[in-house]
């Protein structure tokens, strides 16, 4: 049933895994309720996920709910091995490796697709994207799906705008508890952490482009000025260019860029921030790394025609040298660096985003019939409900509204 590099890995995954719930609470209150209610019974659920400690955790708790899951990887790098083991061993059906090339891969998401399923889990769109394009008799059984990325839910804005969007799907990624948390901390801290578990090197004193200041861009560029570095943004909003300058850092062109930056770190959602005309221009010793979903940031096509060699120094860190005689490096062969580097974001942070992600597949079934074919945000009231469940697990409390300050908030009358 499932496919994956080797079963032997399985008890080490499965250790990891348990690591993973000990940092996850609030999933884990969700999967005991879901163990009595079992609101996703007999609903199939194709995931298109990195299969990471975190989505088992995910995957696990679907389970619970009754739901009969089948995952994919949604990136080549991304897949921890010993994971995907654990999973298929418990009768998941997981169809995933690490270093899976372009046919296999796109062979992985039709064995998921084959499940026939009532819901899809994208992680940048694949899923959807392949089911209009190629499995479009599956549209008869689809209810809804969900996206967890910035990336995918672009795509899905971009099919509603084209009237080519065939069925509603779910902007995890917008949701308050996954965009302010997941796309700030935990990108900030992970695709940092890769970057100094890949090449060892000292990011305090460091020039550092943060190509992009969305939610991701901003985190990246507070861990890493906080660790000492020198940042420098790149934009192209003219509004996140303003902010990214308010908060203290450096703001100008990746072209100016090119020449200065010891570390470039790509998080845009867009294609090819640097290209072919930076590269020359950069100093001997940079960096690049991509902490986007899909490996279009950085040009690497035009980077490895460019270069008079190219040489593999250790796992995920190519040494590039160039027409000019500059050895510049690149991570992970310009996929997503903090899992094609290293092991992802923190599991406290993916408690937030997968608790949302299982939230919404329950509402999902709840409200069947009543799904409009759109991007839908996600609920506000499941949002609030996980933010309580994390605080609740910190041991934080907060304040409550009066009945009076209720009244003041939604009223209008009352004045100076």
């Amino acid at each position: 049933m499932s496919k994956v590099k080797d079963l032997k890995l399985a008890a080490e995954g499965k250790l990891k895994i348990e690591w993973a719930e000990s940092r996850m609470p609030v999933l884990l209150i969700i999967r005991e309720r879901f163990k009595k209610e079992k609101p996703l019974e007999n609903i199939r659920i194709a995931c298109c996920l990195h299969v990471t400690k975190e989505t088992a955790v995910l995957m696990r708790t679907l389970k619970a709910g009754g739901a009969k899951v089948a995952l994919c990887g949604s990136n080549p790098l991304s897949t921890q091995d010993d994971i995907a083991s654990a999973l298929a061993k418990e009768g998941i059906e997981t169809y995933a490796w690490r270093g899976v090339n372009n046919k296999d891969y796109y062979w992985c998401l039709d064995k998921v697709l084959d499940t026939k399923p009532h819901i899809t889990m994208d992680d940048g769109g694949d899923l959807v994207t392949r089911i209009l394009m190629k499995r479009e008799g599956l549209l008869k059984d689809i209810i809804a799906g969900t996206e967890e990325t910035t990336t995918g839910v672009i795509r899905f804005r971009a099919m509603e705008k084209d009237g080519v969007l065939k069925y509603p799907v779910f902007a995890v990624n917008d949701a308050q508890c996954k965009n302010m948390f997941d796309n700030f901390y935990g990108t900030g801290e992970s695709a940092l952490h890769a970057i100094i578990r890949s090449t060892n090197i000292l990011i305090s004193g460091k020039s550092v482009v943060i190509g992009g200041y969305g939610h991701c861009g901003q985190g990246v560029a507070t861990m890493a000025k906080a660790m000492g570095a020198h940042t420098i943004i790149t934009e192209v909003n003219p509004v996140n260019a303003l902010k990214a300058y308010y908060d203290g850092h450096e703001v100008m062109s990746m072209e100016k860029a090119a020449g200065i930056g010891d570390v470039f770190i790509t998080v845009t959602g867009c294609k090819h921030v640097i290209n072919k005309k930076h590269f020359g221009s950069m100093k001997p010793g940079a960096i690049l790394s991509n902490a986007g979903h899909f490996d279009v940031e950085i040009d690497v096509k035009g980077l490895r025609e460019t270069a008079k060699s190219v040489r593999k120094i250790k796992d995920c860190v190519e040494e590039i040298t160039l027409g000019n005689g500059n050895r510049i490096f690149l991570l992970g062969e310009g996929r997503l660096v903090n899992l094609a580097c290293a092991e992802g974001h923190p599991s406290e942070v993916m408690d937030n985003s997968f608790a949302l992600q299982a939230l919404s597949a329950e509402h999902i079934v709840k409200n069947s019939d009543e799904l409009e074919t759109k991007v839908h945000k996600v609920p506000e009231e499941i949002d609030l409900d996980v933010a309580r469940s994390k605080l609740k697990s910190l041991g934080v409390d907060i304040d409550m509204l009066t009945k009076e300050q209720e009244n003041y908030l939604t009223g209008w009358k009352e004045g100076t």
